[in-house]
């Protein structure tokens, strides 16, 4: 490295490289030109891509993350800029996965008195990060880049933001220091002794279930896991939106918790005898409100397993307690895998049967069958597939429908974010474009960031958009109906002609009425040169999988009348 003098920008893009960084999101500005300008010179090491919104290019860095195990990075301008790429930060830290945001900001000498688009970042995304500051001094750049990544990935990882004011990326530093090594993540394992004891409780219990989630998990944990899962007879589900870290045609893989969760595996996580949850936090959407698992005490021997130790007996306090990260204790767990089933081969096989029962698609209301659309998609697309939704009662067909094969072959935001769907898919095909990438979107969440479509075609990327379009924010029209049926209001939208939409940005785009021509419209897009856009018209009446709009009317007026 030479040590002549340079710009804190150039010194911040010598950093990132440092971190093994590759890929950047961004939407410019001119908070941090002198970053813009050092990635310029850096732009065969660093690819850049640019985005319609700074929501999406968070969303994108997040997805990244996700996918690569190592920090999504993110670049936006102060102001508006920060607080349109907050939504992506708070997904980056409910679904506990690696990014860093680095935010332009205001000169030092502009600093307290509220200059143009200040704010103070350390104290707005505080309770959205692991970690918030702002780099004061240009030479301690690579401490704080350090430490950011250091932290992003340490325990249960999560987002870190970092503020650069304009002078301190534009100063130049003399004799400027060295950007470091980069960091990794360090692993805890847990003590033998108490991998002995968990390994015990499953061996005594009859009707063991193991619930797995959370980050920093990997292909290889997922098949440590089910492996000692078989030779244990321990049926496994997961947490909401993690039908990916195992695979799900093992025989031991009995469904997921609890948008979409099949009633009958919650009725065997009532009748467990032990629960053991690898990874997850276990928050409110996956016990659907606390109430599959009530706390403190969910009734039943316990085991909760998680990397960070202020999460243990945060909510439910659990009977063995281990802070570990969830994979390794997945591999210390498949070294005792010489030992035998004790629980009746049956509490598997029952499960599992139940499982496969629910990848069939039922009846719907209306011309296209969104189950039958999925089990299509499911047996064209290749098993490497990466899928992507976002949030809305569309993402339970998916959940029930697609078989996950290989970690992260699935993105999708346990915070409940909508529009993540689009940028995802373009962070999934940027991160791998020898693989097929499937979005899928309702009309509503698709509109959140339809148009980094945009982004899609700029690019060159070849990704399969899928656009459930009801005319309804679905997952609110449903949870209006059963609180107060009838009384309908701010949940009908009006959409615009998706197919001409995605036209204009240059994609291929076909609408489909009916299921049985799908089939035909699939082959069509897949052949496409580039993207390409289905719309998919439902019926608002299909609310989900499992009922009716109708129903749903029905049962909450008979409750009211009951109660009058």
């Amino acid at each position: 490295m030479s040590n002549k003098a340079k710009t804190g920008g150039a010194l911040l893009v010598e950093c990132l490289q440092a971190q093994g960084v590759d890929t950047a999101f961004c939407v410019p500005g001119e908070s941090y030109l002198a970053v813009l300008d050092a990635l310029y010179e850096a732009r065969d090491a660093i690819r850049l891509v640019v985005c319609r919104q700074e929501g999406g290019a968070a969303n994108m860095a997040e997805a990244y993350g996700k996918l690569t195990n190592r920090p999504g990075v993110c670049f936006v301008t102060r102001g508006p800029g920060a607080t349109n790429a907050s939504t992506g930060v708070h997904t980056a830290f409910q679904d506990s996965t690696p990014m860093v945001l680095f935010i332009g900001q205001v000169a030092r000498r502009m600093r307290h008195r509220e200059g143009f688009q200040e704010v103070d970042f350390s104290t707005m995304f505080a309770p959205l990060v692991k970690w918030s500051a702002e780099i004061s001094d240009p030479r301690r750049i690579p401490e704080y880049v350090h430490r950011a990544f250091q932290v992003a990935m340490a325990g249960r990882p999560g987002p870190v933001v970092l503020a650069l004011p304009e002078d301190v990326l534009s100063d130049l530093i003399d004799d400027p220091p060295e950007p470091g090594i980069a960091a990794h993540p360090i692993p805890a394992a847990a003590r033998e002794e108490q991998i002995d004891r968990l390994d015990e409780m499953i061996a005594a219990a009859a009707r063991p279930l193991i619930m797995v989630g959370g980050g920093g998990w990997t292909q290889s944990a997922g098949e440590q896991l089910m492996a000692y899962a078989e030779r244990r007879g321990v049926p496994v589900a997961v947490s909401l939106r993690c039908q990916d870290y195992v695979d799900n045609d093992h025989p031991n893989y009995v469904g997921h918790f609890t948008i979409g969760a099949d009633p009958g595996l919650l009725q065997r996580l009532e009748q467990a005898d032990l629960l053991v949850a690898l990874g997850p936090r276990l928050g409110e959407m996956t016990t659907a409100g606390y109430a599959l698992l009530k706390p403190p005490r969910i009734g039943r021997p316990f085991a909760h397993i998680h990397a960070d130790p202020e999460e243990l007996g945060k909510v439910y306090q659990a009977d063995l307690a281990i802070a570990a990260s969830p994979a390794v204790v997945a591999s210390q767990l498949a070294a005792r895998i010489g030992k035998t089933a004790s629980a009746p081969e049956s509490w598997v096989t029952e499960a599992r049967a139940a499982y496969e029962h629910t990848l069939l698609p039922g009846p719907l209301p209306g011309a296209v069958n969104l189950g039958e659309v999925m089990v299509t998609l499911r047996e064209t697309l290749p098993p490497d597939t990466i899928v992507c939704s976002g949030a809305g009662n569309y993402t339970g067909w998916v959940h029930r429908h697609w078989r996950f094969h290989g970690y992260r072959t699935q993105l999708a935001p346990t915070s409940g974010a909508m529009g993540y769907a689009v940028p995802a898919a373009i962070a999934a095909k940027v991160a791998f474009p020898e693989r097929a990438v499937l979005s899928v979107s309702g009309d509503g969440c698709f509109q959140m960031h339809g148009q980094e479509i945009g982004t899609a075609a700029q690019y060159g990327l070849k990704i399969l958009f899928i656009v459930a379009n009801n005319g309804i924010y679905g997952t609110i029209r449903m949870h209006q109906e059963r609180e107060f049926p009838g009384r309908v209001i701010a949940t009908e939208i009006v959409n615009p002609d998706f197919v001409a939409l995605a036209q204009a940005y240059g994609l291929f785009a076909e609408r489909v009425e009916r299921t049985a021509d799908f089939a035909a419209c699939l082959d069509r897009a897949l052949k496409a040169p580039g993207s390409a856009l289905i719309e998919l018209v439902t019926d608002p009446e299909a609310i989900t999988a499992r009922t009716t709009l109708s129903k749903l009317r029905q049962t909450a007026l008979e409750r009211q009348l009951q109660s009058a």
